[in-house]
């Protein structure tokens, strides 16, 4: 991909591209069957988009993904914080 696409999704989404490939990149191996993993990403991706997680729907994530409900992905994520709301 090339700078210019990025450097648009940081401009309209206030999110910063390099912290998100980083992420991208250590989930590769990441053992979402194990809840202090996917606690971590949850509280990644929160913190890339500047968006708190409460608690109660962290501990719904959590569970959803470390039962197999649901894949761990950025879109997953985001439609179950929204739901929250």
């Amino acid at each position: 991909m090339d700078n210019g696409f990025f450097k648009s999704l940081e401009k309209k989404t206030g999110v910063n591209m390099k912290e998100v490939i980083e992420l991208a990149n250590s989930l590769q191996n990441a053992n979402f069957k194990d809840e202090k993993t996917v606690r971590g990403v949850i509280r990644r991706v929160s913190q890339i988009a500047n968006k708190q997680v409460p608690k109660e729907m962290e501990d719904k994530i959590v569970n959803s993904i470390v039962s197999g409900k649901e894949k761990l992905d950025f879109n997953t994520i985001s439609k179950m914080m929204n739901k929250g709301k």
